[in-house]
């Protein structure tokens, strides 16, 4: 669970250490295969657990059962806050409702949601029905799973602004047990609605009969729970905040982020983003089976094969271009090349401001003005190289009018460069207006559009320039 964890290793013997970590897991499926549960946890009691979860990805999948089984409950529950939702998934499958319940039930709520979206659904409500805080594990699963509310802990400490410093402390240590975060101790009226808030700072540092009231900062920012985790995430890196109070429709509080919990937010969404810019689905995990792995990567693959054809149906249009002046074909990985790198270039720097919120939708005019400069220069560099290589090279070899040729590949270059970046500025753009997640936009979209896109230019102003 987030924050609570005593266990100590040394950067060299843990499991991200490649070579200490690949004997841990060579040892620990020996002993597994042997039947040596004594000698396994043992060996576990030296981990963190998430150096435990690691593990549970290295080892083949039946013994990472039998590992996960041999923990003790607390270490168990633990390790599963830092597993991947699909294998955790494929882990509690098996596993009777009566035996999941006490690990959920050791959670705090948002992990405890968490989990229990990971469970068939077949599972689920007989698991939800057990726990000791359904009703409140219940509410969570109402709201977005990547929203404020959807990652929001509802374990956090409110005071009224008329207490003081002595009345706050001794709420904070009555909490002490249940609220694992206290970074902060809120401020709220008899309503429930958030008021403030008082840094653990100064309620060290203040007298114990100062007022809350005269300590707190009311200027305390918020969210409400339909708030996008993105933007959560973006609102605690901006301010430098430590925990964030998530509110209602009402602005009653109903629950606080922490900084553990967006530092998740940010790695989950920047693998997602890396995976789709690679044209994966963003929910790829390493320790998926192969068949899931193979179905997730199958209809991008399609799609990148019949961008292609489409790219070879171009090409093939041009036949009678081709048949006059061979020496055309070799430009066509020349100009797909150039069209697909340039693309992906705009558009992966366009997604990175939208993540980070350095770029806003309304900055299309601005972004394509300043991507079609950029490409317009390099572009011009790019004809001014071919050019030259196409006149040096007619001097060892037979190539019908050279200039023309030179002329043609030269304007097809900062044409192609020029439509390539304007696509992969502005695709990302309406994507995010439309609220479509803009890493869709790169990849094999953006290879496959400006491949079929360059092909085309390059031969309309072949046959235009060149072969007349």
């Amino acid at each position: 669970m987030n924050g609570r964890s005593t266990h100590e290793t040394s950067e060299t013997s843990r499991p991200g250490h490649p070579e200490a970590g690949a004997a841990l897991v060579e040892s620990l499926a020996r002993l597994i295969e042997a039947g040596q549960r004594d000698a396994v946890l043992a060996q576990l009691a030296a981990l963190h657990p998430a150096d435990i979860a690691a593990v549970l990805g290295h080892v083949p999948f039946e013994q990472a059962q039998t590992l996960f089984e041999w923990m003790p409950l607390a270490l168990g529950s633990e390790v599963l806050c830092k597993l991947g939702d699909n294998f955790r998934g494929r882990l509690l499958a098996d596993l009777a409702p009566e035996q999941i319940v006490p690990l959920v039930d050791s959670l705090d709520t948002d992990e405890a949601a968490d989990l229990l979206a990971d469970l068939p659904p077949d599972k689920a409500p007989e698991v939800l029905a057990s726990l000791q805080d359904a009703e409140t594990v219940a509410g969570l699963l109402g709201y977005g799973e990547e929203t404020a509310g959807g990652i929001m802990a509802t374990e956090y400490v409110a005071v009224s602004r008329t207490w003081t410093v002595a009345q706050a402390r001794e709420e904070l240590r009555r909490h002490a047990e249940r609220v694992a975060e206290a970074l902060d101790v809120f401020v709220v009226d008899t309503r429930g609605r958030l008021e403030g808030s008082v840094s653990l700072k100064s309620l060290l540092l203040s007298p114990p009969d100062a007022i809350i009231g005269e300590i707190m900062n009311p200027a305390v920012v918020s969210v409400h729970t339909d708030v996008d985790q993105e933007e959560v995430a973006r609102i605690m890196d901006r301010l430098d905040l430590l925990s964030l109070p998530v509110v209602d429709s009402g602005r009653r509080l109903v629950g606080q982020i922490t900084i553990d919990d967006v530092v998740d937010v940010i790695r989950e969404e920047a693998e997602e983003d890396i995976q789709r810019m690679s044209g994966l689905s963003g929910d790829e995990e390493p320790t998926d089976s192969l068949w899931r792995m193979a179905g997730l990567r199958l209809p991008w693959l399609l799609g990148g094969l019949a961008g292609a054809g489409l790219a070879a149906l171009v090409v093939g249009s041009f036949e009678d271009a081709l048949r006059q002046a061979v020496i055309l074909a070799g430009f066509i990985p020349i100009v797909m090349a150039t069209a697909g790198n340039v693309g992906i270039q705009s558009s992966a720097v366009a997604v990175q401001g939208l993540a980070s919120g350095d770029v806003w939708a309304d900055d299309m005019p601005r972004r394509l003005g300043k991507e079609i400069a950029v490409a317009l220069i390099n572009g011009v560099a790019a004809a001014a190289v071919v050019g030259l290589f196409v006149m040096g090279l007619s001097f060892f070899a037979d190539i019908h009018n050279p200039e023309r040729l030179a002329l043609t590949a030269g304007i097809a270059l900062i044409a192609v460069i020029l439509l390539a970046a304007a696509i992969g500025a502005a695709v990302p753009l309406i994507l995010h207006r439309f609220g479509i997640d803009p890493a869709l936009a790169t990849g094999p979209f953006i290879t496959t559009s400006n491949d079929i896109l360059g092909v085309l230019i390059f031969f309309t102003l072949a046959s235009s320039i060149y072969l007349p």
